[in-house]
């Protein structure tokens, strides 16, 4: 299964508050946003085939942390998990340093190499999504939409979904974003995210860590 899926090695590396705690520059990263209660924990779990990499949190935007899951044998290769403020009763003082750090993240990473935006597929393109895929496109990095808890819709309805937001994203940032169906319950998309994300992570040519 590692082989296969070499995102099922993901483990937890570190939680960063500021800039500083990030990384070092120089290898390759993708990030995922989401609203909270968008589905964001399960899709990351999915992925990696992984129960609890990406732990459901129990309050909604409590954690004001950029999460760090690194890919072994990989070396600066990660799956950033940014938090997502939908419901956050944080202070504001709180909110607005957190918004600042994520504007200079999008900014100035040079290792992001893709955004993922995880969205219901029953309450998709929020304003908080738009704004997500906005930072990604000012700055020319590519980004994919998931369509998540497909399973909830009838085949039918999820297909619907998916070419209305397809049409709403082109009108919005062109060919600059693509968009998915997902379940993290029924597997449905799994594959097609992972290659996604194999390819802006350039696994194929990844150097590996000695």
């Amino acid at each position: 299964m590692g082989m296969s899926n070499p995102f099922a090695r993901a483990r937890y590396l570190l939680s960063a508050h500021t800039a500083r705690q990030l990384p070092v520059e120089g290898g390759r990263e993708v990030a995922f946003a989401g609203r909270s209660n968008a589905g964001k924990s399960s899709a990351l779990n999915a992925i990696c085939q992984q129960n609890a990499l990406a732990r459901v949190s129990k309050t909604p935007g409590r954690t004001q942390q950029l999460v760090y899951f690194d890919l072994p044998p990989f070396a600066d290769i990660y799956l950033v998990d940014l938090p997502g403020y939908g419901y956050a009763k944080v202070p504001k003082e709180m909110q607005e340093h957190w918004q600042a750090f994520i504007a200079d993240y999008f900014e100035t990473r040079r290792s992001l190499s893709g955004l993922v935006v995880v969205m219901d597929i029953r309450h998709p393109l929020k304003e908080y999504d738009q704004q997500m895929l906005g930072y990604a496109v000012r700055r020319g990095i590519p980004a994919h939409v998931l369509l998540t808890k497909a399973d909830k819709l009838s085949r039918g309805a999820a297909g619907n979904v998916l070419l209305q937001v397809r049409r709403d994203l082109a009108a919005m940032f062109g060919d600059a974003v693509s968009v998915q169906v997902f379940s993290g319950e029924s597997k449905q998309g799994v594959d097609e995210a992972r290659s996604v994300l194999h390819g802006w992570l350039e696994l194929a040519t990844a150097k590996r860590a000695t």
